[in-house]
C-alpha cells in the first residue's frame, strides 16, 4: 500500500506543476515579447543617433560641396541603411560659413506592441551640432 500511495502523490504533485506552470507561462511570454520589443526599439534609436553624428560629421566637412545639405541627408541615410528609410525624417540646419554650427535632427516612429496592444509609441528623435570647418 505504500507504493501506490507514492505514485499517487507523485501523480498529484506533476498535475500541480502542469497547473502552475500553464498559469505563469503567458505572464512568462508577454515578459519574453516585451523584452523583444524593447530591444528593437532601442537598436533603432541607437542606430537613428549614429546615423545623426556621422551626418553632422560630413556636414562639418561638406561647406564647399555643390549641396552640402544633401550631402549630409544623403550620409544620414546611409547610416541607417537597416531603417526604413520611407520614415526616416531628416533635417540640416546650418548657414554654411566657417565656424558657425551645422545641427542635423533625425527623427523615427516607433511602436511598441504587445499581444496587439499598443503600449507605447512616439519618435525616436536625435541631434547633433558641429562646427562648421
Amino acid at each position: 500500500m505504500g507504493a501506490a500511495t507514492n505514485k499517487l502523490s507523485l501523480r498529484n504533485q506533476q498535475g500541480q506543476a502542469v497547473t502552475e506552470f500553464a498559469l505563469v507561462l503567458p505572464i512568462l511570454a508577454l515578459l519574453l515579447f516585451g523584452i523583444l520589443q524593447f530591444g528593437i526599439v532601442f537598436n533603432q534609436y541607437v542606430t537613428v543617433t549614429d546615423a545623426v553624428r556621422a551626418g553632422a560629421r560630413k556636414a562639418a566637412v561638406s561647406r564647399h560641396a555643390s549641396d552640402p545639405t544633401g550631402t549630409t541627408v544623403s550620409a544620414v541615410r546611409s547610416s541607417a541603411a537597416n531603417i526604413d528609410q520611407s520614415q526616416l525624417s531628416v533635417t540640416v540646419a546650418s548657414a554654411w560659413q566657417q565656424g558657425s554650427d551645422v545641427t542635423v535632427t533625425a527623427s523615427y516612429p516607433y511602436s511598441i506592441s504587445l499581444l496587439g496592444l499598443v503600449v507605447s509609441s512616439g519618435n525616436l528623435t536625435s541631434s547633433t551640432t558641429e562646427r562648421v570647418e
